[in-house]
This record gives C-alpha cells, structure tokens and sequence, in this order.
C-alpha cells in the first residue's frame, strides 16, 4: 500500500514539475522573442514615412548626417506618442540664437532646418546671429533704423532685397552693385566710394554737373571723384592738385582762387559778370527816377 502510494505521489510531483517548467518556457519565450528582434533603422522608417527623408536628402544640411532614431527615441504603442519629437534644444545648445522659443515659428520644417520663413514685424530673433549689422544700424541712425530686419529681409532667409524696391535710382541704368559702391544698406548715409562716374553723383548735383560737362576748362574732363574722393562732402584745396601757383604778394591780396578763376566747376567763365554789367544801366535809370 505504501509503495502505491509513493508511486502515486511521485507521479503527482512529476506532473507539477512539467508544469512549472512549461509555464517557465511558455513566459521566457516571448521575453526572448521579444528580445531578439532587430533594432530599427533608417530604412524601416521610410517604408512608411517618406516624406521626411526626401525632405532631408534635399535640403536637410547637417540633418542629413543624423538618423532618424538620433531624434526619434521610438515609435507608439511601444513609446508615448508625446515622446517621439524631441525639442530642438536637445541637441542646439550654446548659443544665444539656440535659447529663442518658438524655433518652428521660422524654421518650419525641422527635415528643412535651412527653408527659413520669415514672418512679418520681426527684429529681436535676427539680432542673435546678426549682430555687425544692428550696430551699424544703430551708430548710423537713418530712417532704415526704425524698421524691422523683416520690412526688408521679408518671407525667405538669406533674403538680400533690391534697394530698388524703395528707392529710386540716381540713373535709369543703375544696378544693385552700383548702390552699394558708394552706399552700405545698414549705415547708407556714410557715403563712401572710391571711382564712380559722375553721372551717378548728378542724380543729386544735377546743376553742378551740368555746369561742369559745359565747361571749357580742363576741369570738365575728371569724373567727380577724381577731385571728391572717398567720400561723400569732401571739398579739396585747389593746392592739393596745382600747388602754389602764384607768388605771395599775389596770394597776400587775392587770398580765394575764386576771386580770379571764378568757380572750380567752370573755371575763368566769367559771362555772368557781363550779365550783371547789362543789368546796372536799367537798375541806376530806376535809382535815377526815385
């Protein structure tokens, strides 16, 4: 009876025991499954989503350098939804233009980082990169210093506008390079040049210009420049190209090179004396008859 019942009870123990064991298999055998699957690449990502990496292949800059899995630590269910774009400032730091909020306000496409949109009423975010150029805006103060960066720099990014956009050129022929030989967008009131022809400066200096092209003096055959030279309002010394020409007791009396040469742009004209001379008679006859 006994030995039955050892036999009976060893049984039972063997059963329990294949049980517990099949149980063990049964639950590690998911875990390893689970555990043996390959990681995720790249290229398992674009199966479904395409657009992405055609958008980085394009235009993604350093971005390109990057897989996807760099930025996106996973995908739903196994990862929140929430979890899956990361913030910029992950990975941009150390830099005044990183700490700006808002980076999709701009860049709005984080596959296109370089499409830069640029939106309207905008200065403080360009300041971060764009330091030299407030500076010169704000120690030349002119009316482009009360504008926003985007009244010019409007939509894209880089964005460098005609200047014809506002304003009118000095000659129907100029180009954008013709401005900016003597005019710099962020400080334009100092002018500066070195050669550029004269047709430029009578877009202002009409009268002088025009007096000067109609004289008979040598004088009429320099450019502006020549004698103004590098910038804007700078009247030279008639000594600075002919030396002293005349002895001094002539210069202790006749201090002005005007005073017997008339004016630089018309030189030894002195016709309109002869016009004032025409004019006296007529004025004294009047005096006369008072």
């Amino acid at each position: 009876m006994k030995r039955e019942s050892s036999k009976v009870l060893y049984q039972v123990c063997l059963i329990v025991f294949a049980l517990v064991l099949g149980g063990a298999v049964a639950f590690a055998a998911p875990q390893d499954a689970k555990s043996a699957q390959p990681a995720l690449g790249s290229d398992d990502c674009v199966k479904c989503h395409a657009g992405p990496p055609a958008d980085i292949a394009a235009n993604g800059g350093k971005h390109k350098k990057v897989a996807c899995q760099d930025c996106h630590v996973g995908h739903p269910p196994s990862v929140p939804a929430k979890s899956i774009i990361p913030k910029c400032s992950k990975c941009h730091v150390g830099k005044p233009h990183f700490e700006l909020q808002g980076c999709l306000g701009c860049h709005t496409n984080p596959h296109t980082p370089k499409k830069i949109t640029i939106g309207p009423n905008l200065t403080d975010p360009c300041l971060t990169c764009h330091t030299k150029q407030i500076e010169q805006l704000r120690e030349n103060k002119t009316k482009h210093s009360r504008l926003f960066c985007s009244t010019c720099h409007s939509n894209t990014h880089p964005n460098k506008p005609e200047c014809f956009k506002c304003h009118k050129g000095h000659t129907p022929d100029m180009v954008m390079a013709d401005c900016r030989s003597c005019h710099k967008a962020h400080a334009p009131k100092p002018v500066t040049y070195e050669d550029v022809p004269a047709k430029f400066c009578a877009g202002c200096h009409k009268q002088v210009y025009d007096t000067l092209i109609a004289s008979k003096s040598k004088h009429s055959q320099f450019a502006c420049s020549f004698c103004h030279q590098s910038k804007h309002k700078m009247i030279p010394k008639c000594q600075d190209c002919h030396g002293e020409k005349h002895p001094a007791g002539i210069m202790a009396k006749f201090n002005k090179c005007g005073d017997c040469h008339y004016i630089a742009h018309d030189l030894n004209n002195w016709s309109h004396l002869k016009k004032s001379e025409e004019k006296e008679p007529s004025a004294r006859k009047g005096g006369k008859k008072k």
